[in-house]
């Protein structure tokens, strides 16, 4: 396994630093801020991560072991790989994104490339306790909405009648769940709980 590489940058295009390291070049992935950071015929060490599949054996490297051990965290979320973890790094720095993900900033996480509304939520969901930050209340609205039960009849009849799924879900919230769907649909209706 590489852990890091030591070298001269030779060249860099888009989102990749050729490392010479004693003559051998190393085709290296880069997020953007980093891609700004390196200067070519400069040496660095860079913290690197090795994306081993049948078809590639990718290397993606960092200036800092920070911004390595985020990209680990963000792969680590289902259904976000190497290339979207490399796309949120390079809408911001490290701190940025951190906050990003503690304070439930689906914008800016939607703006990295790949990254979805259902992605920035999965990011925000799993990760707003990892990041080593105070996740706030969006970030726990974000947690909360994605716990409502699509396939309750009750919810589905208040959003039919014109109720949000977060308002629909509040007002479900304290109504006993083993109540038939109309008596729920009823007290919810009144604002009642029993």
């Amino acid at each position: 396994m590489i852990a890091s590489l030591f070298g001269e940058v030779i060249s860099k295009s888009f989102n990749q630093a050729v490392i010479d390291v004693h003559g051998v070049g190393y085709g290296i992935y880069i997020s953007t801020i980093e891609f700004e950071e390196l200067k070519i015929n400069q040496k660095y060490r860079l913290y690197i991560y090795e994306s081993i599949r049948e078809d590639a054996h990718d290397l993606y490297g960092f200036i800092n072991e920070n911004s390595k051990q985020l990209f680990e965290l963000l792969i680590s979320v289902k259904n976000v790989g190497p290339k979207v973890g490399l796309a949120i790094l390079s809408i911001g720095s490290t701190d940025k994104i951190r906050q990003a993900i503690a304070n439930g900033d689906l914008t800016l996480l939607k703006s990295a490339k790949g990254v979805g509304k259902k992605a920035a939520e999965q990011l925000i969901v799993e990760l707003r306790d990892k990041v080593g930050l105070i996740s706030s209340s969006e970030a726990e609205e974000i947690v909360f909405r994605g716990a409502i039960d699509q396939a309750d009849e009750a919810l589905q009849a208040l959003v039919s009648l014109g109720y949000s799924e977060q308002d629909a879900a509040d007002s479900l919230k304290k109504i006993d769940k083993s109540l038939p769907v109309d008596e729920r649909l009823k007290l919810a209706l009144k604002g009642g709980n029993k």
